[in-house]
């Protein structure tokens, strides 16, 4: 993924489990300290109180014509209900990444497919189940590296108080460690 010069990228999950500021916090990482061109979209509504959301990253190295995601080159998705709704857009090539806890039925695709234990991991290894979505990021750029490890350090530790700054270092660590090999 990480020789592509545009690609899409959605999180997914119910409201209140961080994916708007986890997507924030990419498109920060690509364009502040990539030098790429980013930009990030998120739904409202009834999805804020606790249905399937969403929020969207497109990240190019030339100019972006169309702020919107329609043919998605990945896809995290944090619950079954997001997953089910948001597949239908994701490339039959691509990347999908779950909670496997969460995402119990794979929809059936030619992509590949990450299986992360993120709130587990949030919970058990890291020690605070609300830096599950630094967590997923973690495996998201690990997977994808849509962005470098440097930048996406970089840009989580922008948006943390200093008081959490090894907490969410910690947490993206293990996102990262959730994928490899």
């Amino acid at each position: 993924m990480g020789g592509n010069s545009h690609y899409e990228i959605r999180f997914s999950g119910s409201g209140g489990q961080g994916i708007i500021l986890a997507a924030v916090i990419l498109g920060e990482a690509a364009s502040i300290y990539e030098g790429k061109k980013a930009v990030q979209s998120q739904s409202y509504g009834p999805e804020a109180r606790g249905g399937a959301s969403k929020s969207d990253v497109i990240i190019s190295d030339s100019e972006i014509d169309f702020p919107k995601a329609t043919r998605i080159d990945v896809l995290l998705a944090l619950t079954q209900k997001a997953c089910d709704k948001y597949v239908v857009d994701l490339k039959s090539d691509g990347i999908l990444i779950v909670e496997k806890d969460l995402v119990k039925n794979i929809p059936s695709g030619n992509y590949k497919v990450f299986k992360v234990p993120v709130i587990d991991i949030a919970k058990n290894k890291v020690g605070k189940v609300i830096t599950a979505n630094i967590v997923a990021l973690g495996a998201l750029v690990g997977a994808t590296k849509a962005v470098s490890r440097e930048a996406i350090e970089k840009a989580v530790l922008a948006r943390v108080p200093s008081a959490f700054v090894e907490l969410n270092k910690n947490a993206l660590a293990e996102g990262f460690k959730a994928v490899e090999g």
